[in-house]
């Protein structure tokens, strides 16, 4: 039995393989064939051969529940995604464009704070932002950039386009899995990368690195950068430590830090080693005991004065959260206009603000229509899928968002693209969306692609990996 993508169908949706007559999108034509010149038998062999190399590799993540953390293998399908340069070439200015318009909008509010003047932006959804840190007013970091790493999340919808549907900047993860996949996917389909012209993503840590030493308060060709972990039990330390040994970075956890006279050293073996530049992994609230959470023991003492003074820079920094926010969300494409005086490159998806009377009417009146998220939760935690919800799920809801508005804004359900799975019985659709990583120092940088996240569940539209969700190698393809 081999692949017949005429009877492919991914119904309503814009598929990103195929078209909707059953033909390969061009970018996608010579993928589409290869896979039809392989049976079901010849497929199933290369997905084992995927789960093998990715237990060989020790590609894993972790998942909280009460028993515990649970280490897992990571969730992988070998189809790959499909884009043309020629779109992401424009996808990538406008993810560039947003984050120097999201860091002047973050170094406003900590200083001149214009935006509040101007009523571009109420001053009270920032005041009453869970992640904005008094304690950074004043700070000015190098190159006034606050988010030196950022991951966008797009979705493409049945018009083909693609839409952010949020930004990512406190702590933003899942680099590492995409440079996996790539390295899964070469070794399940060596032959095609001989053919294709799909863009390297292996350049990454390298483009971290120089990004991070860009930031370094001292003048050194080797400035000493470090990677802030909360430890094994952490659900992205598989990350952390990949990008720290890819780096060629020290992987650290608070107890591996002091801070003496203002200065944060290391220790090793040979005694204390100036530190130039944290990649921190920790949330802000426990990165000092003596400024934030007083009871944290992930953190180190002294560590803000540290890069108040300019001594130590740290990625991202403290206070870039605030504009981590999915109210905050809804005001990009006017923080694009006022700061840079340039239209967005990019949309965001159409939502409604629990803060305005009127939209939260119509939120309230739309439930079963709506997809409701809480500003700062992450991971698809604490959010409504109203299609999909019960009435009493709704109810529970409306009672949260009238007893704290500022929390919650919606969004239509967006009909997510799809892509081909290997499933049990041939080629299914199933829905994705991306996340890119963009740095951000002196210049700028996006990833050739992103981390492609699938819904493995017919019909679902909850592609995380903690709530079953997968992901595939992302290429961007020559337009040839």
């Amino acid at each position: 039995m081999r692949i017949n993508w005429k009877t492919y169908d991914p119904g309503k949706f814009y598929d990103e393989i195929i078209s909707a007559q059953g033909v390969p999108r061009p970018a996608a034509r010579q993928l589409a064939n290869y896979l039809k010149s392989l049976t079901h038998a010849e497929l199933t062999e290369k997905k084992l051969a995927a789960e093998l190399a990715i237990k060989t590799m020790g590609i894993s993540f972790a998942v909280y529940s009460d028993a515990g953390n649970i280490d897992r293998e990571w969730p992988f399908d070998i189809i790959p995604r499909v884009i043309t340069a020629k779109e992401w070439e424009h996808t990538s200015k406008g993810l560039q464009q947003r984050l120097r318009a999201l860091n002047c909008f973050i170094n406003d509010i900590y200083n001149d704070q214009k935006v509040f003047k101007d009523k571009i932006i109420p001053k009270e959804l920032i005041l009453n932002s869970t992640n904005f840190r008094k304690q950074c007013l004043g700070i000015k970091p190098r190159y006034g950039v606050w988010a030196h790493v950022c991951g966008t999340d797009l979705i493409r919808d049945r018009d083909g386009l693609f839409y952010v549907l949020e930004d990512n900047l406190r702590v933003p993860s899942g680099v590492s899995y995409m440079l996996e996949n790539r390295r899964v996917t070469k070794r399940v389909f060596p032959e095609l990368f001989e053919n294709y012209n799909i863009s390297p993503v292996q350049n990454y840590p390298d483009q971290l690195f120089d990004t991070l030493a860009a930031i370094s308060p001292r003048t050194s060709e080797y400035p000493e950068v470090v990677v802030l972990t909360p430890g094994i039990y952490n659900s992205a330390y598989f990350e952390h430590s990949f990008l720290a040994q890819r780096m060629g970075a020290e992987l650290v956890e608070g107890g591996d830090l002091v801070v003496e006279k203002d200065k944060v050293f290391m220790r090793t073996i040979d005694g204390l080693a100036q530190v130039d530049v944290i990649y921190r992994r920790i949330d802000d609230l426990f990165l000092d005991p003596t400024v934030f959470n007083k009871d944290s023991i992930l953190g180190v003492p002294g560590l803000f004065k540290s890069w108040v003074k300019g001594n130590v820079a740290l990625a991202n920094a403290p206070g870039a959260g605030v504009a981590d926010d999915k109210v905050i969300y809804t005001y990009v494409p006017k923080l694009v206009k006022y700061y840079l005086g340039e239209d967005p490159i990019l949309p965001n998806v159409t939502s409604f603000l629990c803060t305005d009377k009127t939209e939260c009417q119509h939120v309230l009146q739309n439930l079963d229509k709506l997809v409701v998220k809480p500003a700062n939760e992450s991971g698809g935690y604490g959010m409504l899928m109203g299609p999909q919800s019960t009435k009493k799920e709704r109810e529970e809801f409306a009672r949260k968002i009238k007893a704290d508005p500022r929390n919650y804004m919606a969004q239509p359900l967006i009909s997510l693209s799809t892509v081909p799975i290997l499933g049990d019985r041939g080629v299914e659709p199933r829905h994705v969306d991306l996340r890119p990583f963009v740095l951000q120092a002196d210049k700028s940088y996006v990833t050739a692609g992103g981390l492609t996240r699938v819904a493995m569940v017919k019909g679902s539209y909850i592609v995380n990996s903690s709530q079953g969700g997968g992901s595939k190698d992302t290429w961007i393809v020559g337009d040839e």
